[in-house]
């Protein structure tokens, strides 16, 4: 356990790639064992095991040079813990979450939340006037979205994915 009182967000840099990916992988495991379970073994494949898997190259192109989006990490006692992916769209003063994850070893511990904080007061600062983030309805995004509601994410348009063998 981390004392995530001496928490310090700053700007990804390329040296981060490798500790990102790390707890993407780390932080996705269940939500992907989640969805297999979910759509049953066959569906899964077909459906969405492809997606799942290409979360990695999102990952990687979320922190590249001119991909849009500003990429933070988050850090105790130098060792990264944590990032968030923002973007302000200047035309329509929307801004989103995207790609997030705090490592498992570190969960529950505020450090969520002090990325989203940190993220939304970076989108008011670029001119957006209104936050987005989507997640999962399902019972392993569950901590994400009471996350999202700490920091006042609370309107809400549910939404549900139906799949089926053809």
């Amino acid at each position: 356990m981390s004392d995530t009182t001496h928490i310090s967000i700053r700007p990804v840099t390329p040296s981060d790639e490798v500790t990102l990916e790390d707890i993407r992988r780390a932080a996705f495991a269940p939500v992907f064992a989640s969805f297999r379970a979910l759509l049953g073994d066959e569906i899964y494949e077909l459906a969405q095991a492809k997606e799942d898997a290409g979360q990695a190259d999102m990952l990687r192109g979320l922190i590249a040079p001119g991909s849009g989006w500003d990429v933070f990490v988050a850090e105790v006692d130098a060792n990264v813990i944590g990032f968030v992916a923002v973007k302000v769209d200047a035309e329509t003063c929307i801004g989103e979450i995207g790609l997030n994850a705090v490592h498992p070893a570190h969960a529950g511990q505020g450090t969520g939340t002090a990325l989203y904080e940190f993220a939304l007061a970076h989108m008011k600062r670029a001119g957006a006037r209104v936050a987005t983030v989507g997640t999962g309805g399902d019972a392993s995004h569950a901590a994400a979205r009471r996350a999202y509601e700490k920091v006042g994410f609370n309107a809400a348009i549910p939404s549900v994915w139906l799949c089926r063998l053809l």
